[in-house]
């Protein structure tokens, strides 16, 4: 164990010596913007240091080197992520690789791609459709957020319904493990059962097993999708809880259902002025693809259901731009509530036909602590995201929140959903995980751990509900 009274000057040396294309920062402000992630009231400590990695082979070289050193790792995307999973640890070296940007190679015929860690979400899309291909998974933050941090956390996202999270798409991983091996995990043919599925494994470990350098994931032919958007604004919560039920019900499957309550509504609009209507309530925003005849009919069913379902104002439109901007609205909810003030973000997921009751728990629970919880959802499969508000410096009001987002958890767990849908466990979602995973399972967790990280150095703490040690 490397002295603490000596490990700026020590670090900064020798992992500048392991690192020399990244960077290494010891400086007070990069610590404090690299010790947490987007997450709020999550607990963090500033790191020893930041390493900026530019290759698979210096995470192994500072992952080795921390090992030998007894110094905890932590590894990081671009902070985007909401359960507190990248936050920095007692005594640790944050790890990110966001410096790690290429797109390694796109496979037209065989419809793959290979991607660096630190490849932004929508650079990978954006390479693919040039190639008329497609990567289907769109976290709300597809913008910024990275492809090593998506696979980290199995990163969900608006077209998630009808095609699948970020584990539906990764065939293969290079992953750094906890002793600094180097090992390549997956395929890249479009079948394989060789050996256990450790790739599976490792998307959504949350970094606690390895750290993801590299993702193969496949592609989808980007040709015949027509997108075709439908709205409706809703009086009520409930009454769009139970439009999306219906659809549900009806064995439709659109490419993405989403809402997006008063709240959420008015902070995008004062924020982007996109002109919304000042009077509505809830607004459902739908998707489908199919092409020709059946993406009418898709498209006339829907509205159908908004219209019998107390939804006014239905509109479809087709126009590109038109559907573009009016999901600019969901993807810039987060953002845009977060300039009224701290917000802690729930990540609950239930079955699709307790949505109407999920959403009326969740007023209750406003009510009831006396608290602004704005909702946004990927509705179509359950996944909601409360979000509470509390003032800047008020204490009581965070007490009453903390008290809000427990309760909004066991009401999901009546209702046989999960305690997260996309976020991840990080450290947010640990009483929660304690609740739903049994004892047994939860020995299972420590098992895997204890045998890919036995000094417990990576990511320690995040993920899952470690056991006592004795």
């Amino acid at each position: 164990m490397i002295e603490p009274a000596v490990l700026p000057d020590i670090l900064s040396r020798d992992l500048g010596a392991l690192a020399p294309g990244g960077k290494v920062l010891t400086d007070d402000p990069s610590l404090r913007k690299y010790s947490h992630d987007d997450a709020e009231w999550a607990p963090f400590e500033a790191p020893l240091a930041v390493v900026l990695a530019s290759t698979t082979a210096e995470v192994a070289a500072v992952v080795n080197y921390a090992r030998e050193h007894g110094i905890r790792i932590v590894p990081r995307g671009s902070g985007t992520g909401l359960s507190g999973g990248a936050n920095a640890v007692r005594h640790c070296i944050v790890l990110s690789l966001e410096l790690m940007t290429d797109v390694v190679e796109i496979n037209v015929d065989e419809r793959y791609a290979v991607a660096q860690a630190g490849v932004i979400n929508d650079a990978l899309r954006e390479a693919a459709a040039a190639v008329g291909l497609w990567y289907p998974p769109d976290p709300a933050s597809s913008g910024i957020s990275t492809i090593g941090g998506n696979a980290a956390t199995n990163a969900g996202g608006i077209c998630c319904v009808k095609y699948g999270v970020t584990r539906d798409y990764v065939l293969g991983l290079t992953v750094v493990l906890a002793d600094g091996e180097i090992v390549h995990l997956g395929r890249r043919t479009a079948k394989g059962v060789t050996g256990y599925d450790l790739t599976g494994l490792m998307v959504g470990s949350e970094g606690t097993l390895g750290i993801i350098t590299e993702v193969i994931v496949k592609l989808l032919p980007l040709a015949g999708r027509v997108e075709q958007g439908i709205i409706g604004y809703f009086p009520s919560l409930t009454a769009a809880g139970a439009a999306v039920a219906a659809i549900s019900s009806e064995g439709i499957i659109p490419a993405a259902l989403e809402l997006i309550d008063r709240t959420c509504l008015r902070a995008v609009d004062d924020w982007l002025k996109l002109g919304l209507p000042g009077d509505a309530h809830v607004l459902l925003l739908a998707k489908v693809d199919e092409p020709g005849e059946a993406g009418r009919e898709s498209s006339d069913r829907v509205a159908a259901i908004f219209t019998a379902s107390g939804g006014v104002n239905v509109e479809q439109a087709v126009d590109p731009e038109e559907v573009g901007r009016l999901f600019l609205a969901r993807r810039m909810a987060y953002p845009a509530l977060e300039r009224l003030g701290p917000v802690l973000t729930e990540d609950v997921c239930v079955p699709r036909s307790a949505v109407p009751e999920m959403l009326s728990r969740i007023q209750a629970s406003a009510a009831k602590h006396d608290l602004v919880i704005a909702n946004i959802a990927h509705a179509g499969d359950g996944n909601l995201h409360p979000l509470i508000i509390a003032p800047e410096g008020d204490l009581p009001a965070k007490a009453r929140a903390k008290a809000a987002f427990d309760e909004i958890v066991e009401d999901c767990r009546a209702l046989g959903g999960t305690v997260t849908g996309e976020h991840g466990v990080g450290l947010l979602k640990l009483p929660g995980a304690a609740a739903e995973l049994e004892p047994r399972v939860i020995g299972m967790h420590q098992a895997v751990k204890d045998a890919l990280d036995p000094q417990g150095l990576l990511n320690p703490g995040k993920g899952f509900p470690h056991m006592m040690r004795h």
